[in-house]
């Protein structure tokens, strides 16, 4: 049975025979969940259901059985499976998840005869290959056996030798710390058949595998930690594709079924290596079975990712696919010996396979295949030293004992991009391991000096007066530095920047110029020329490392570049000896230049909006760009509008969209004056300066009337040179630092791309909770209180998650009504819920001069309305109320006195209760509240009545 028919089977047995909703895989990408780096179950999207937070207006609201086949991603966060990947045969980045779910329709009986039904009947697995587990209990946590699911499967017909019972870790399913959980039930294969397998379940074993797992969620757990029946009980059932396949395909291998052995065979073609031979541990010579493997796992994982919107970058999910990409990059060339553009060649494989069931891949093949060969090209050059380097270190450190010099680790992590698990996979093949103490002390004390040196905490190597003398009297003469504009476009949108060779003129340790610097030294080195931008003009400094000749695999990090009187200093803490006159290589780290480019450019277009929108009075009081974000101050009278973001960030997009030219060039300094529209800012400017103009060549701008209205400004920095590779711009704050001035904080291309789409989302969470909070007005108090709740949390997320500006504003209005809708409802029920509750105790207790009872409620403020309630009946009585929770043992307390009650003071009674209860408690003479804990509430309630007496009696 082909990997498609399988699927099908299982998607149309469901679906034509028991009446489930098709419902279409997610994107990997999480929508509105932070708490995930890529969706890694098929349940992810169905959380607002089980979390009761749906949209009541929305079609998933009205599921009862739905069915689907999921695309998931397990590499970084909780569940990894990145480092494994290559090493076994079953372990993936990228699965598929045949998932089913029923959201309080049918429960355990049906679940389990229909899951049986399919494996028996439909995909024809023999029942005595079949093994199944059901929780067994556990006492500690007050939770049964799952005798209903036991009983179940013995009326199916499984032998109760091959029912077997697990406890909390194998078979009680969570979704996190609280919320809903429950029982689960799974169903394991055995690969051997013909025996007793019993003891190889949950083992670990590769012969005995599980291939179903049915969650029964029934409870929910608090925050306390206790368990309570939930209100509807549902089913979440998950079986993995791949493994499911391998089962019927006849295979213990996952990588041999129809899913990989066309990917195999295609990495073979383009390899130098012989075909896949399944082997594993010592038997893989030289690891190129494992390359396999990786290769065709990551492509996939990356064919997904690129299709769904995730791009390898340098956070979150975008890192954890960077980490993939360099991965199956280096497997695919150093160990598989294929050409460069091998991995990307491999996609129309992969959409070949998963392309009918998942079309985005198919129309998204050239951008991925783009996206693959770009990160590609960027990572080779490095791997390559890199791999020099190690091999360099190895045969220096003959005698260390398998333990590899964690600086030079560090380096190839810090310099070379080099994913640390990377560095580990590529030491543990030469039998090394890093020294990984060493390591982890060498990346504390990295971002200890970067966040000293973005503090300025730590003191910049500038050049003093004194040494600027030295270098002048020995006529060294300034650096040259416009090698940091000369780069250009290629076809495809690829940047290339220029090599940059090099000659040391000078080292400088902090006081004085010397001659020469040795490893470990903190020094200042200055060249005749560099590729490196230094911080200037709000612009930061460019990243990279140098190479000196005859030191080729020692990397010099450049940790800051300053310019002091002409020349471009260059902070490094040296690597090795390095002396003036030594050839060097620079390195310039392209990514983050390009990031600046792409920010810097996105500044002078949000000047350009800004004064468009609001006239000619705005004027640029600041600025500074970085890689992750832009920062615009500018003069305006009061803060802008939601209609005036919404216009500049309107006015940005068409320029973008427009792909408009960027120009530079050095003019004159007394000839700038006559350029139509510059824009200047009041700082001192070099003569010739150089000017930036968007749409127009800057000698077009010359003494021109109002026709060409564009950006032009005074500008050292570097700029991109078309508009449209900034891709996107929105503008995620924005707010008066002092009166007349404003300061925008603003994103760009995949950053302002996430801002959009955390913002839809959180504007589809508002109109949700809207929705329930206009259906919950007669609600009971607990779901009231709920939705009070989640208003705030939900507050709380637009308050802090970067979005667009004028979008926050919006929902912060929408948010803040609800808050008071849902402050009046639950003031509302909490007092209905009183007066219920001091009806009771009255007909129990009558009008009692003093008045001890215990009142079962959820929060304090119910038990201090109850106690309100009884005493505006019965004003002469002394009223305490306690609120026991059982699970938790905690305690809530409420007391009220009459005001003419001397010798018992509320204050002194809570105070009193709740210390003895080992809390505390506060309030006036009157009213008093306070919470404490106690396994005996009897004994509690006693001492409290019995304290309030004996004051009376004084």
């Amino acid at each position: 049975m082909s990997a498609a028919r399988v699927r099908t089977t299982f998607l149309d047995f469901f679906r034509n025979k028991h009446g489930h909703l098709l419902v279409p895989s997610s994107p990997v990408r999480p929508r509105g969940d932070p708490s995930l780096l890529f969706v890694n179950a098929g349940m992810n999207q169905f959380k607002p259901v089980f979390l009761g937070t749906v949209d009541p207006r929305s079609a998933m609201a009205s599921y009862l059985r739905v069915t689907n086949s999921q695309k998931c991603v397990r590499a970084g966060g909780k569940h990894n499976d990145l480092e494994d990947v290559g090493r076994d045969v079953y372990h993936h980045t990228f699965f598929e998840m045949l998932g089913t779910w029923s959201f309080g329709d049918y429960f355990k009986e049906e679940a389990c005869s229909m899951a049986w039904s399919l494996l028996t009947e439909y995909y024809g697995i023999p029942a005595d290959r079949l093994y199944v587990s059901y929780f067994c209990g556990d006492a500690a946590s007050g939770l049964p056996v799952d005798e209903e699911t036991r009983q179940t499967w013995l009326d199916i017909g499984v032998p109760h030798t091959r029912l077997l019972p697990f406890g909390l870790r194998e078979n009680f399913w969570e979704m996190g710390d609280s919320g809903p959980c429950g029982p689960c039930t799974e169903i394991h294969y055995d690969h051997v058949g013909g025996r007793d397998a019993a003891a190889l379940v949950n083992a670990n074993s590769p012969e005995v595998v599980e291939i179903w797992n049915l969650v029964f969620m029934q409870y929910n757990r608090d925050m306390d930690q206790s368990l309570q029946l939930l209100p509807q009980f549902s089913v979440d059932t998950g079986m993995g594709l791949e493994r499911l396949v391998s089962v019927l395909q006849g295979k213990t291998s996952n990588y041999d079924t129809d899913l990989f052995t066309p990917l195999l065979h295609a990495i073979h073609q383009r390899s130098k290596v012989g075909p896949y031979g399944g082997r594993t541990g010592s038997a893989d010579q030289g690891k190129v079975d494992m390359a396999y493997r990786v290769v065709a796992d990551h492509v996939r994982t990356l064919s997904v990712c690129v299709a769904d919107g995730v791009h390898p970058g340098m956070s979150g999910a975008e890192l954890v696919l960077r980490r993939i990409l360099r991965r199956a990059v280096r497997f695919c060339v150093e160990v598989l010996q294929a050409p460069q553009g091998a991995l990307a060649s491999l996609v129309p494989t992969v959409a070949h396979i998963l392309g009918d069931v998942y079309p985005e891949l198919h129309k998204e093949k050239e951008r991925i295949m783009d996206i693959i060969n770009d990160n590609e090209a960027h990572f080779l050059s490095s791997l390559q030293q890199g791999s020099r380097l190690i091999q360099r270190t190895l045969q220096r450190t003959e005698d260390s004992r398998g333990i590899f010099p964690a600086s030079v680790a560090w380096s190839l992590h810090r310099d070379l991009g080099f994913p640390l698990d990377l560095v580990d996979l590529m030491l543990d093949e030469r039998g090394v391991q890093v020294d990984r103490q060493e390591l982890d002390r060498l990346s504390a004390e990295n971002h200890k000096v970067m966040s000293e040196l973005q503090s300025g905490a730590l003191t910049r190597l500038t050049l003093d007066v004194q040494s600027l003398a030295a270098l002048q009297r020995r006529g060294v003469p300034h650096t040259d530095d416009r090698l940091k504009y000369c780069y250009s476009l290629q076809d495809g949108g690829r940047y290339v920047f220029p090599a940059c060779r090099a000659t040391v003129v000078a080292l400088y340790d902090g006081q004085t110029l010397v001659s020469e610097v040795t490893e470990g030294q903190r020094c200042g080195v200055l060249l005749d020329q560099t590729s490196f931008y230094s911080e200037q003009g709000g612009q930061s400094h460019d990243q990279g490392y140098f190479t000196r000749d005859g030191l080729q695999d020692v990397l010099f990090p450049v940790e800051d570049v300053v310019l002091v009187g002409g020349y471009v200093v260059h902070q490094v803490t040296a690597a090795g000896c390095l002396k003036t006159g030594d050839q060097v290589q620079l390195h310039l780290d392209e990514v983050h230049r390009l990031s600046l480019m792409v920010n810097h450019t996105a500044t002078h277009l949000l000047n350009f909006a800004l004064r468009t929108v609001l006239g000619p009075s705005v004027h640029q009081r600041g600025s500074h760009v970085s890689t992750d974000r832009l920062r615009f101050d500018f003069s305006v009278k009061k803060s802008l509008s939601t209609s005036q973001l919404q216009q500049v960030e309107a006015c940005l997009h068409d320029i973008i969209s427009a792909n408009q030219r960027v120009h530079s060039k050095e003019v004159p300094l007394q000839e700038v004056k006559s350029i139509s529209g510059l824009r200047t800012v009041d700082e001192v400017y070099p003569d010739p300066v150089r000017v930036v103009s968007v749409g127009f060549p800057v000698s077009e701008l010359f003494n021109v009337g109002t026709g060409r209205e564009t950006s032009v400004e005074l500008c050292c920095g570097t700029h991109l040179l078309h508009t449209g590779s900034v891709q996107d711009v929105v503008i995620i704050s924005e707010r008066q630092t002092v009166r007349g001035i404003s300061r925008i904080i603003a994103v760009t291309g995949h950053e302002a791309t996430r801002a959009r789409e955390a913002g839809q989302v959180l504007s589809e969470d508002v109109d949700s909770l809207s929705a329930r909070l206009t259906g919950s007005a007669s609600s009971d108090l607990t779901s009231a209180q709920r939705l009070a709740k989640d208003v705030g949390l939900l507050s709380d997320a637009v308050d802090s998650t970067p979005i667009p500006q004028w979008q926050r504003r919006e929902l912060q209005s929408q948010l803040r009504a609800l808050q008071r809708r849902s402050n009046t409802i639950v003031r509302k029920l909490e007092t209905r819920e009183a007066v219920s509750r001091a009806q009771v105790l009255l007909e129990k207790n009558g009008k009692k001069e003093v008045l001890v009872d215990l009142v079962e409620a959820d929060s304090l403020p119910v038990v201090m309305k109850t106690v309100n309630q009884l005493t505006a009946v019965s004003p002469l009585s002394h009223v305490m109320l306690l609120t026991h929770h059982r699970h938790s043992g905690k305690v809530l307390c409420a007391c009220q006195v009459p005001k003419d009650s001397a010798s018992l003071l509320a204050s002194d009674w809570a105070t009193a209760v709740c210390r003895h209860l080992g809390g505390a408690a506060g309030g006036s003479a009157v009213v008093a509240q306070g919470t404490g804990s106690t396994s005996d509430i009897t004994d509690a309630l006693r001492w409290a009545e019995q304290f309030a007496l004996q004051r009376k009696q004084r």
